[in-house]
């Protein structure tokens, strides 16, 4: 690590490590799965090249991610460690955390369907489990988001092919503001559009809450 707070303290030695520029959004797309050198260039637009290949030997020699073979032919793909995946719960107390930050829209900010992934995990977490298993695909840029209802809570990741109760069409404001709490489905009926069975909508983004 080429800069260090230089003080004995927690916070600030886990801010040499990863409190440089970039390197939580590498963290966030290795939250999602491991992946290639390509693929995290794909997912963090802005990012030069050279400064990429920085942030991951960074994070390497710090032991936050490392190095293996992709699960397909022989191209390297980068993971986090057991040490780098412990960072999920504080990146997940910053999205909560961020959540008046987010209700504004994105404005000029890049938006990528995948970034919706994470959030959704973290702002659904918590809720009771449905009693009906659901999938429900949520629609942004051509892209399919699934949020599927299991006994334990919610599952989020990109569409697996099945088929779904349901399809969620928004922007991303408004799903993330439904996934937060801020906004109910009655409130939006002008800003979503529903094709299929509305009740999985509502198991996903109305369960009751745990008392």
């Amino acid at each position: 690590m080429s800069r260090s707070y230089g003080q004995y303290c927690g916070l600030a030695r886990a801010l040499d490590v990863v409190g440089d520029r970039w390197n939580l959004l590498i963290v966030r797309q290795l939250l999602m799965a491991p992946a290639r050198y390509r693929d995290l260039a794909d997912g963090l637009p802005g990012i030069a090249t050279n400064l990429l290949t920085d942030r991951l030997r960074d994070l390497e020699t710090a032991g936050v991610i490392e190095r293996r073979l992709a699960e397909e032919g022989n191209a390297i793909a980068y993971a986090l460690t057991p040490w780098g995946a412990e960072l999920r719960a504080p990146v997940e107390g910053l999205i909560r955390w961020s959540t008046p930050l987010m209700t504004s829209g994105p404005g000029s900010d890049r938006f990528r369907a995948e970034w919706l992934v994470l959030p959704l995990s973290t702002l659904l977490a918590g809720r009771t489990p449905a009693r009906r298993l659901w999938r429900v695909g949520i629609a942004l840029d051509g892209h399919l988001v699934q949020v599927q209802t299991t006994r334990s809570g919610v599952e989020v990741g990109p569409h697996d092919g099945r088929d779904l109760d349901a399809v969620v069409r928004a922007d991303a404001a408004t799903i993330l503001g439904l996934a937060a709490g801020v906004l109910a489905l009655e409130d939006t009926r002008e800003l979503i559009d529903i094709e299929g069975d509305a009740a999985a909508v509502r198991a996903v983004f109305n369960p009751p809450t745990r008392s």
